[in-house]
């Protein structure tokens, strides 16, 4: 799928195809908190046996990312994207007929993750750097991610009402055929092999040049966190608003709000990233959650308060996404960042592996959600200290610019 001569596929056509696919992959990723309850009411499973499902679903979904990355880098995106998106679709089936905790995490938890690693932020995000021009990259890598949240906004009610109107397994069953229509957009997304900064690296080479820088590790756990509280957050918004008296749709509305409102986010970021410090931008965003949380859990809760939390953390939500990419292509260049930010995101997706289990254990154990939301606190500020340091320069390598 080597098309790379192919002059219809311009910077703004590959952008706005990299958005849809990630729209229609990302929007019904977030689909997930929706079916928490009717699942586990039908099944008679726990919080917990449905949330290490999809803890394992981000897990794998980020331990495949620099695979995925490092293919598409090296063979081009499309068959990657192609692959990926029938992994998805299979999951997603599965998952509609799941009957054992097991099935559940071997279709929600592997299978779908799979799809998510080769349909996401790493591949997509790669194709997209690799032809935007150095001014204009944080932007587009902002556009992007708001790609990402329109489908939160857009998919969600669609997911709520097909799970009214059929029931969760076809509910399940007819988000798969969307997720399905990613493969043929693939097609715009095989750029093929695009030498750039770093070209003469190996893959190996690569990987060691960003281990041993300290920023390198500063963004790795800075996405930790971020993966922590939107796992968390996504997964168990819904049923915290449920269980304090409040029906579903004031849940699957909060959720919807976020999506929405992080679209302007993810906009105003990207566009910051390229005007001022990516990291000092990415320092505000993990502090303020921190405030936003806590004021969360400090005043009485009511439908308001929930869906200005929503609208405030939707804000801040995928922000991370263009300045954390946007960092790793300025500080290494653009040979490999499908792969580099594979591997930070597999941070991320650690620590979205913790958020999703640790938050239906905690309710599990304490009947409560609180513990979670103050480790949420706390882990804000670990991320906003590791921001601070980071060197945002570009590295110069011998024979080479960065």
């Amino acid at each position: 799928m080597n098309a790379s001569n192919a002059s219809w596929r311009t910077p703004l056509v590959i952008l706005t195809i990299g958005c849809i696919i990630l729209t229609l992959s990302m929007g019904v990723r977030h689909t997930a908190g929706l079916f928490l309850q009717p699942m586990t009411t039908d099944h008679g499973w726990s919080r917990e046996t449905y949330s290490f499902a999809f803890a394992i679903q981000n897990l794998v979904w980020g331990l495949a990312s620099p695979f995925a990355g490092a293919i598409a880098d090296r063979h081009g995106a499309g068959r990657t994207v192609v692959g990926a998106a029938v992994l998805y679709v299979i999951g997603l089936v599965l998952m509609s007929q799941a009957g054992t905790p097991l099935s559940l995490d071997l279709s929600a938890g592997v299978l779908i993750g799979l799809g998510l690693s080769g349909t996401t932020f790493a591949v997509i995000m790669g194709v997209i750097g690799r032809h935007t021009t150095p001014e204009k990259r944080s932007l587009a890598l902002g556009i992007a991610s708001a790609g990402g949240s329109l489908g939160q906004f857009a998919v969600l009610p669609i997911g709520q009402m097909l799970i009214s109107t059929y029931g969760w397994q076809s509910a399940l069953v007819l988000l798969a055929c969307g997720v399905g229509l990613i493969a043929p957009l693939a097609y715009a997304m095989a750029d093929g092999h695009k030498p750039s900064a770093g070209a003469g690296q190996s893959v190996a080479e690569a990987l060691r040049e960003a281990s041993g820088e300290r920023s390198f590790h500063y963004l790795f756990w800075g996405y930790f966190v971020c993966g922590f509280q939107t796992a968390f957050i996504m997964l168990h918004l819904p049923s915290y608003l449920v269980d304090s008296g409040m029906s579903a749709n004031v849940g699957m509305t909060a959720v919807a709000l976020i999506g929405l409102f992080n679209i302007f986010g993810s906009f105003i970021f990207g566009w910051g990233g390229g005007r001022s410090s990516k990291k000092n931008l990415l320092v505000l965003i993990y502090g303020l959650r921190a405030v936003a949380i806590l004021i969360f859990m400090l005043v009485p809760l009511t439908t308001a308060v929930a869906w200005a939390f929503a609208a405030v953390i939707g804000l801040l939500w995928l922000g991370t996404v263009p300045l954390t990419n946007g960092l790793i292509a300025q500080i290494f260049g653009l040979r490999y960042m499908s792969m580099l930010t594979g591997v930070v995101f597999l941070g991320h997706q650690l620590g979205s592996f913790l958020g999703a289990w640790l938050g239906g254990r905690i309710f599990d154990e304490t009947g409560s959600y609180s513990l979670a939301w103050s480790l949420s606190i706390g882990l804000s500020v670990l991320a906003t200290l590791c921001s601070w340091p980071i060197n945002e320069k570009p590295l110069v390598r011998q024979g080479a610019a960065a």
